[in-house]
């Protein structure tokens, strides 16, 4: 195999989307209104052929991505890294969402509070990008990833890309 040679597979399917609902946080300290998206999730992901001459196989990690993006799907999405946002479960079963003078209660089975900082696009495909990658290495640990690239597009043509280079 020449050196400049690589091999990668793409990922870009009408059923690898989630409904979410999400305010993006400004530099400034303003941010949007409680609003959702119908965001769509790309994969790529390049890495050696293996003795059947696949990079992996579409029917194992497409269930993979799916499972990932269902668990996102009809829920609020919340940045619990976020320095001034503070999400906390209350006795009666459900989460109080405080930003500055703005107060959410919304019942904990319809939010999710994700590792990031801000539910930017770009935010929410790294954080599907890092989930992928930690359940690529459960399926296959041998796997040699190369690079892996997720999109997470909110409207279409407007998308946030996370890229890791291994």
């Amino acid at each position: 195999m020449p050196a400049n040679e690589s091999w990668s597979i793409e990922i870009q399917k009408d059923y690898l989307k989630f409904s979410a609902a999400h305010f993006l946080i400004f530099p400034d300290g303003t941010a949007e209104q409680l609003h959702g998206h119908n965001y769509k999730v790309f994969v790529e992901l390049r890495t050696d052929l293996d003795q059947h001459g696949l990079v992996v196989n579409f029917k194992e990690i497409k269930p993979m991505v799916k499972a990932i993006v269902d668990g996102l799907d009809e829920h609020l999405l919340i940045p619990g890294q976020h320095p001034e946002l503070r999400a906390t479960r209350t006795d009666d079963d459900a989460i109080e969402i405080r930003y500055r003078e703005r107060r959410y209660v919304i019942p904990a089975a319809e939010v999710i509070v994700l590792p990031i900082g801000n539910s930017s696009a770009e935010n929410l495909a790294a954080w599907v990008g890092r989930t992928l990658r930690e359940r690529i290495r459960q399926q296959w640990p041998a796997l040699r990833v190369h690079r892996l690239a997720v999109g997470v597009e909110e409207t279409p043509g407007q998308r946030g890309v996370w890229t890791l280079s291994e």
